[in-house]
C-alpha cells in the first residue's frame, strides 16, 4: 500500500510540473523576437501592389510570419509628397528593424527622417545620381540597394534605336526631374537630368 501511494504522489508531482512547464514552453515559444519591416511606396497601383504582394510571399517562404516573427508596417501613397513625407516620419517613429521601399519618390524623404534605420530600396533609377548613395559599390550612410539598370547601357540606346528604325533622325529623352536630395549633393551628375535631345 505505501509503495502505492509512493507511486501515485510521484505521478502526480511528475504530472504537475509538467502541466505547469506547458505554459513556460509556450512563453519561451512567443519570446521569439519579433522584427518590424517598414514598407513605404509613392506608387498604390497595381503593379505596385504586385511586386509588393511577391515580397510579401517571399518573406513568408523565408520564414517570415506576420506576428510570429515580424511585424509589416505598411504605407501607400499615390504619389503625393506631403503623403510620403509624413508616412516616411510616421515609419521612422515605429523604430523599424529595416525599412523596404521601392522607387525614387520615397527615398529623399527617408533619408531626411532618419540617418540611423537602415533603408533597402528596389526599382530606383540613379541611386548615386540621386544622392541617396556615395557609390554602388560602397553606398555609406544607411541606404542601400538595387538600381533598375546600369547607366553606361543609355550610350547604347541611341544605337539601338537607328538599328530597330534606321530612318530616325531625331529623338527626345523625357526624364524625371532630379530629387531635392540630388540637386544638394550632385547637381551634375545623373546622365538623366530634365530635358534633351540628340539628332
Amino acid at each position: 500500500m505505501a509503495s502505492y501511494i509512493g507511486r501515485r504522489k510521484f505521478l502526480a508531482t511528475l504530472l504537475g510540473g509538467a502541466v505547469a512547464a506547458w505554459p513556460l514552453a509556450a512563453r519561451a515559444e512567443q519570446r521569439e523576437r519579433v522584427r518590424r519591416i517598414g514598407v513605404i511606396s509613392g506608387a498604390n497601383d497595381q503593379f505596385t501592389q504586385a511586386r509588393f504582394a511577391a515580397f510579401f510571399r517571399e518573406l513568408q517562404r523565408l520564414g517570415w510570419t506576420e506576428g510570429r516573427n515580424v511585424h509589416i508596417d505598411a504605407r501607400w501613397s499615390a504619389g503625393n509628397a506631403a503623403e510620403i513625407r509624413r508616412y516616411a516620419a510616421e515609419l521612422v517613429a515605429l523604430a523599424p528593424d529595416v525599412i523596404f521601399t521601392a522607387g525614387s519618390s520615397s527615398m529623399g524623404p527617408l533619408l531626411e527622417a532618419t540617418r540611423m534605420v537602415p533603408i533597402v530600396f528596389a526599382i530606383v533609377p540613379d541611386p548615386v545620381g540621386s544622392g541617396f548613395v556615395k557609390s554602388l559599390s560602397r553606398p555609406g550612410g544607411n541606404a542601400t540597394g538595387f538600381m533598375m539598370f546600369e547607366y553606361s547601357l543609355c550610350g547604347k540606346w541611341p544605337a539601338l534605336l537607328k538599328e530597330i528604325a534606321p530612318q530616325t533622325t531625331r529623338a527626345a529623352v523625357l526624364a524625371i526631374p532630379p530629387s531635392p536630395q540630388a540637386s544638394a549633393s550632385s547637381p551634375s551628375s545623373s546622365p538623366l537630368r530634365g530635358r534633351s535631345a540628340w539628332t
